[in-house]
């Protein structure tokens, strides 16, 4: 049976709710702008991250941003750069277009570099590409002093060796990022915790055939958790299958609640001070 034939679930009651990681202008949901975000305010997230993973679409994110931003009070900000699978589009140009994009952050309010990181599961740049285009903005992130959006999947131990290898070498902020999307074991974890990374959890986390990612939010200290949907990507339960938005992010805070033994109220209160001192908002 589908899940796409029954009406979704939208949390109420919250308040200052912070998805920290939604592709907004994907078309699955840009073309629904305005009651996404209505949906958005009503279930209590009023702040939002628009992530983007390459040139296109880092300006589509900042485009965004400038349109909706303050819609019914709603708080927008977004990031630039070149995700793994886009790897082999990023020229010397696309460095030129991100630092020019980088240098008006204020302007644009972009909080991040990413998603960058490494993704061997589809393997659509080859794996050098990736490696050579993720040091590349690590750098980036590290010479302008702002925090990066880590993807990483099936790619662990290269992913964990570059960033070894840039904390080993001072070109890591004591504060890098959010490993987005943890996928990780709880050890990998421990390790992303040591460098200074927050960890991201989404939908899965929710689901009930998912054992690793529950065992990580067990480790993961209280100021290191932030929330996030991956809209249009990844709804958590009882809304899996379905085109994801930032409401069901509070689906994620209500897990995480259960999990972690404390109100949703307060889980709410937590993550999103922590994905605001993580985005330095």
């Amino acid at each position: 049976m589908s899940h796409k034939h029954r009406d979704p679930l939208y949390p109420q009651g919250y308040k200052g709710v912070f998805d920290t990681h939604a592709h907004l202008y994907d078309a699955r949901i840009f073309q629904d702008a305005e009651n996404v975000l209505n949906r958005a305010l009503e279930c209590g997230v009023d702040t939002v991250l628009v992530p983007a993973d390459n040139e296109e679409t880092s300006r589509l994110a900042a485009d965004y941003v400038q349109k909706w931003d303050g819609f019914n009070s709603i708080d927008l900000y977004c990031s630039v750069g070149v995700h793994p699978h886009e790897a082999s589009s990023y020229t010397k140009d696309t460095e030129t277009f991100l630092a020019d994009m980088l240098s008006k952050r204020d302007k644009y309010k972009i909080k991040a570099i990413g998603e960058i990181g490494l993704d061997y599961y589809y393997d659509l740049s080859p794996r050098d590409v990736q490696r050579e285009v993720f040091r590349k903005q690590l750098k980036l992130a590290y010479e302008l002093d702002i925090p990066f959006i880590l993807h990483e999947r099936d790619a662990t131990q290269d992913c964990i060796d570059i960033l070894k290898d840039a904390h080993k070498n001072g070109m890591l902020l004591p504060t890098p990022g959010v490993c987005h999307c943890c996928s990780c074991s709880a050890e990998i974890a421990k390790i992303l915790l040591a460098m200074g990374f927050y960890i991201g959890f989404d939908g899965p986390l929710t689901f009930k055939n998912n054992k690793k990612t529950p065992g990580v939010l067990e480790i993961c200290p209280w100021d290191r958790i932030v929330v996030e949907t991956d809209s249009p990507y990844l709804s958590p339960e009882p809304n899996r299958g379905m085109t994801n938005e930032p409401a069901f992010v509070t689906l994620v805070v209500e897990k995480i609640a259960q999990l972690k033994g404390v109100d949703p109220a307060e889980a709410v209160r937590i993550t999103t001070e922590n994905g605001r001192r993580l985005f330095r908002i």
